[in-house]
């Protein structure tokens, strides 16, 4: 599920993000959300995260 507004992502969440060299493949990175970067309610590629360990990427699909 592609999760594209701002208010279904927080801090601590585990995601699966693509990295912005990545985009266009299928590569997903897991980890956990540290900030939410994205300033908009929503976006139509992804909300972008910073994940604990300092990548950063469009968040695409969300564990619960």
């Amino acid at each position: 599920m592609k999760i594209t507004r701002r208010s279904d992502i927080q801090k601590v969440l585990e995601v699966h993000i693509v990295l912005q060299s990545e985009q266009g493949t299928d590569y997903l990175t897991h980890g956990i959300v540290r900030d939410v970067l994205t300033k908009s309610a929503s976006h139509p590629h992804g909300i972008k995260v910073r994940l604990e360990d300092g990548q950063v990427g469009c968040v695409k699909k969300v564990f619960l």
